[in-house]
């Protein structure tokens, strides 16, 4: 029985039995129904147990035909513990004040957030909130539940497509997520598709227009590729809107210089741990005060609220692991560089014109190294769309 809630409830006492038989003493226990546990023997012969604080003053009769007394040895349980209590007035005092505030503080809403990523601004959405009653430092039994707030702010946001509230604690989270509108199309007049760069067509497929080269030519820049001009004369001609694509090689000409040190940042494995007390949105350093100071770090933060019931409270604990960090500089050989800067610059060309590039080619025109610098002049052959709309004045 000892250390099960109902024994801690009720309190119980370990004890010594002094003088009388204890085989009498436990045989009355038994026929009494008094429970006893944790029976055994001192190493001075004396018969020790533990028994609850009701049944303890049942023992008065048994001891005292037995001819034996008890001492007490220690005691445990609720009523000791609030009796300790009792003695300690301020102690007890501030524990109270503290539980109450505690609840009053859970009963307030702290925090107001906005979500979605609405066209309606965060300002407008606060002051439609403020207006139903949502707003910092609000006592959250006053509000209505989610689903009426969500419908009153619906009323004050027209623009909105749907809105949600949400209270988590003591923060609430309104979600506005705009209606859905088809996009206005512009009307496409008549173009052609012109070069927008020197090239040698390589690939030409018109969805609508007429074509007006073919694969391997030679085109400048502005030429015409599909043309939105259909017929064989003033009378029997139709302006439209030519489409298509059409692909060149294209010739690039790149100047690159890579450097033969860089500096990566990598982790030590020393590290600084700080522990700080969060009320609100400040925070007071209760451990580190003692770690060493890094030339350079990162800091990793966790944040634990404590939580009452399903309610969060804004109070909790905050934990900061600064780890060091340090800059290693890495020597590379001229062909390491050279590597590393045109892969910097295939890169780069891929990304500026395009997911259909394709780099066919390349020449190094010019290589030297000086001041700790590899210089390259290279010339890139690429496949790549090269139509560009212009208007049929």
């Amino acid at each position: 029985m000892k250390g099960t809630w109902v024994a801690m409830m009720r309190g119980y006492v370990w004890v010594k039995l002094i003088g009388g038989e204890a085989e009498r003493f436990l045989n009355s226990a038994t026929s009494e129904k008094i429970t006893l546990w944790n029976i055994s023997f001192t190493p001075d012969g004396r018969l020790s147990f533990g028994v609850s604080i009701p049944d303890f003053f049942r023992l008065r009769p048994l001891l005292r035909d037995n001819g034996s007394r008890t001492r007490i040895l220690s005691r445990h349980g609720l009523p000791f513990k609030l009796a300790r209590l009792s003695r300690r007035k301020t102690f007890a005092g501030g524990m109270l004040i503290f539980i109450a505030a505690l609840f009053v503080l859970s009963t307030l809403v702290w925090n107001v957030k906005i979500e979605g990523g609405s066209s309606v601004s965060d300002e407008e959405i606060r002051q439609a909130a403020r207006a139903e009653g949502i707003y910092p430092f609000q006592w959250s039994f006053r509000l209505q539940d989610a689903a009426s707030l969500s419908q009153r702010l619906a009323v004050h946001l027209p623009g909105a497509a749907w809105i949600g509230v949400d209270k988590q604690g003591t923060s609430i989270t309104i979600t506005v997520i705009d209606s859905t509108k088809p996009d206005k199309r512009q009307l496409d007049s008549p173009r052609d598709l012109v070069a927008k760069t020197d090239a040698v067509i390589t690939r030409i497929v018109a969805e609508n227009g007429r074509p007006k080269v073919e694969r391997n030519d030679r085109v400048r820049k502005g030429d015409v590729l599909i043309s939105g001009l259909l017929g064989d004369g003033a009378e029997h001609s139709k302006l439209v809107v030519s489409k298509g694509k059409v692909m060149g090689l294209v010739w690039h000409e790149y100047r690159i210089v890579s450097p033969l040190t860089t500096k990566t940042k990598s982790f030590t494995g020393v590290s600084n741990n700080r522990s700080y007390i969060m009320v609100g949105n400040r925070a007071l350093q209760i451990s580190g005060y003692r770690g060493q100071a890094f030339e350079s770090s990162q800091t990793r933060t966790t944040i634990q609220k404590v939580q009452l019931w399903r309610r969060l409270l804004p109070i909790g604990m905050m934990k900061e692991h600064e780890l060091e960090v340090l800059e290693v500089e890495l020597k590379l050989s001229p062909e390491q560089a050279k590597e590393a800067g045109l892969k910097q610059a295939r890169d780069e060309l891929l990304a500026k014109n395009g997911k259909d590039t394709l780099i066919k080619a390349e020449k190094i025109l010019h290589e030297h190294t000086e001041n700790g610098k590899v210089l390259l002049t290279v010339l890139f052959e690429v496949e790549q769309s090269i139509e560009v709309e212009r208007p049929i004045l």
